[in-house]
This record gives C-alpha cells, sequence and structure tokens, in this order.
C-alpha cells in the first residue's frame, strides 16, 4: 500500500467498512481523522487500520461502542483479558436465555400443534407416561381469598422456590379425586407449571381425556359428559384430575373459543 494518507471513502474501501460509520465514529469520539483539511475534509492514515480492525473485533464480540471506547483507551493484554472474560459471561447469559426461550417456544408449538387436531365431541382413554410438572401447594380459599389470589400466591411461590425458572410456560389446574366426585370443579386444588424442567410429575395412568370450548371455569358441562363417560364404560376414578388450556389467551382472540382439556386417571371398577 503505497499511499499513507486517504480520504474518508478511500479508507473505509480499505477498512471494510462504510464511509457513514467513520463519521459516525468520529462524532461520537470513537476513533477520528489523523488530520483535517482546512475545508474540514477528514484524512486518515495507514497506522489506524490497525484501530479500525480492534473496534470491528470487539463489535464482532458483542461489545457496545461505548465499551470499545473504554478499551480502546487503556489497551494492555490484562485490560483486554478482563474485558474478554465480562463478554464471555455476557454471551453465556444470553445463550442461558435463547436456551430457555427454545424450549419454552417447543412447549407452546407442540401443544397448539396438538390442540388443532381434537375432536371436541369425543371422549377417549388413553394411558399417558410421567410427564415433568411444577407443581405448587394446595391453594388457600379461606378469608374469602378467590383462584386468583391463589394463582398470584402460586406465582410467588414458584419465583421463591425457583429463582432461575421460566414462568411463562402455562399454568392448569389439579384437583382431588374427591373434588370431582362431589362435583366441586370451580377452583382447583392446586396449579401446576406445564414445564419439562419440572421436579414434580404429572402421574403416568390411563386417563379418560376431553375437550370443549369456552373460558377458564366453563367446564362443567365437559365434566358431567366424563363423568357419565366413565360410569357408562366400567371405570372408576382413581386419582389426580388435571384441568388444562391448550388454547388460550396467547394464541386466540376470545376466550369463548379457548379450548380446554380435562384428563381424569381412572381404572376399571372393582
Amino acid at each position: 500500500m503505497k499511499k499513507e494518507i486517504f480520504t474518508t471513502s478511500d479508507f473505509a474501501h480499505f477498512a471494510r467498512t462504510t464511509r457513514a460509520t467513520l463519521l459516525h465514529y468520529d462524532r461520537i469520539g470513537l476513533f477520528s481523522p489523523v488530520s483535517r483539511t482546512e475545508t474540514k475534509y477528514r484524512h486518515y492514515s495507514v497506522g489506524q487500520l490497525a484501530t479500525v480492525n480492534l473496534i470491528r473485533t470487539c463489535q464482532a464480540l458483542g461489545m457496545s461502542l461505548e465499551e470499545i471506547k473504554s478499551l480502546k483507551e487503556q489497551r494492555t493484554p490484562t485490560h483486554l483479558e478482563k474485558a474478554l472474560e465480562r463478554q464471555l459471561q455476557q454471551i453465556d447469559e444470553k445463550i442461558d436465555d435463547w436456551i430457555r426461550a427454545r424450549k419454552l417456544l417447543r412447549t407452546l408449538k407442540n401443544t397448539i400443534h396438538d390442540a388443532l387436531a381434537v375432536d371436541t365431541q369425543a371422549i377417549t382413554t388413553q394411558f399417558l407416561p410421567a410427564e415433568a410438572i411444577v407443581l405448587g401447594e394446595l391453594n388457600d380459599y379461606s378469608r374469602g381469598r378467590n383462584d386468583y389470589d391463589a394463582l398470584l400466591s402460586f406465582y410467588h411461590s414458584c419465583s421463591d422456590r425457583y429463582p432461575d425458572m421460566d414462568l411463562n410456560y402455562p399454568v392448569w389446574g389439579m384437583f382431588s379425586e374427591d373434588r370431582i366426585k362431589r362435583r366441586d370443579w370451580t377452583w382447583p386444588d392446586r396449579f401446576y407449571f406445564n414445564n419439562p424442567e419440572g421436579l414434580d410429575k404429572k402421574p403416568a395412568a390411563l386417563y379418560a381425556i376431553g375437550y370443549k370450548h369456552g373460558g377458564y371455569g366453563q367446564s362443567a358441562s365437559l365434566y358431567e359428559r366424563m363423568l357419565d363417560y366413565i360410569d357408562a364404560n366400567g371405570y372408576e376414578i382413581s386419582g389426580p384430575i388435571f384441568e388444562e388450556y391448550p388454547l388460550n389467551e396467547i394464541s386466540v382472540l376470545e376466550d369463548k373459543d379457548y379450548l380446554m382439556r380435562v384428563m381424569i386417571a381412572v381404572r376399571e371398577k372393582r
């Protein structure tokens, strides 16, 4: 390279950047020309290519221009090593966030995909394997508390018990066998997250499974149908009941079009 002084456009070409980028660097005090003419034209030197290389490398590592400016002014191997370590930690945190986001995306996508294929008129029995969930404590409905109070307590409890957990998974309800036999299905005994990283389990069992369109709490007619089905087909309730909403406000505009799924653990009558 025979020339030692370049115009902004020529220097941008050799530095593999743009004229606009160099002007921006100059405006924020990150990287300025080696000299200016009386008519304000900027001139850059060959030696400044090394500085541009530093900036480009740091940007490729995800550093902000403010961070790069500080590093450029205190450039030593020790200082750079510390800056790179901080950047590694930030990237590791972002990777963890993206991994959690991917798991949530897959859960929501699979839930919606399966829901679109169901027959809301049919009630079936199916053996389901154990499934990881995050199960809350028994809900407290005393002293005038309702399901919204209990749900808020569930969120607070999960946040305290699992500070790093993604709380954006669907929250559904579990009922006891006794509650359903008494036809008391207004508010669930417990809430749970449909989170595949949960340490609790939805038990493996034979389940009677039914579906219905409608909003939260509008499940009475489905439970009545399912209890009739269980009795007519020689089954009896043998475990917990799970009420889920695979199509809810995340994917549906009006609550009358939500899709609820009720799963009742059953066995053949003894």
